[in-house]
């Protein structure tokens, strides 16, 4: 994997990223419809809100993999929501490890972000793997989360906190 590329998505990746998405395996583990066109997939990064970040991951010039964080607003601007998808043929390599490292690599020491967030669903056995590995902790479970090829699909939330300088979370007891 030592030639495994991690990069900011950018306009020129929309081809690629629209393969990305619309692939069954990928689709399978998001709340994404089928049918996402290259146009939607420019739109998206063009008209990316404020705190939004999306990276790649790149192998041999083909893109495997897409992660993205969106820093929340207010008083909740420590908080981050966080998303990734690995290409149907590449799991089980380390794209996600990755992409998740990278993650949390600009939450914790560029974003000041103490809180990063997810939904999984609770049939990805891998993906909550991977995360527990991370130190995400499971929060709940949500009944019919999301509507998933003809049925519905229970969601996992999980979250993962990060004390800066080893600082205590306000919550912890003394």
């Amino acid at each position: 994997m030592n030639d495994l590329i991690i990069g900011a998505a950018e306009p020129r990746d929309c081809d690629q990223l629209a393969v990305l998405v619309n692939l069954p395996g990928y689709r399978h583990g998001t709340l994404r419809a089928p049918f996402h066109s290259v146009e939607w997939m420019r739109k998206r990064l063009e008209i990316a809100p404020p705190g939004f970040t999306e990276i790649v991951a790149e192998q041999d010039g083909r893109i495997v993999g897409k992660a993205s964080l969106q820093q929340l607003e207010g008083r909740r601007r420590h908080v981050a929501s966080i998303g990734i998808g690995v290409h149907d043929d590449f799991h089980g390599r380390g794209i996600g490890s990755a992409l998740l490292a990278a993650l949390i690599d600009a939450a914790d020491n560029w974003l000041a972000i103490s809180r990063l967030e997810l939904m999984v669903n609770a049939d990805n056995v891998a993906a909550i793997r991977l995360y527990e590995k991370a130190g995400f902790e499971r929060e709940g479970l949500f009944k019919a989360y999301a509507f998933r090829a003809g049925d519905h699909v229970d969601a996992v939330a999980m979250a993962r906190l990060h004390k800066a300088n080893g600082t205590r979370h306000p919550a912890q007891p003394l």
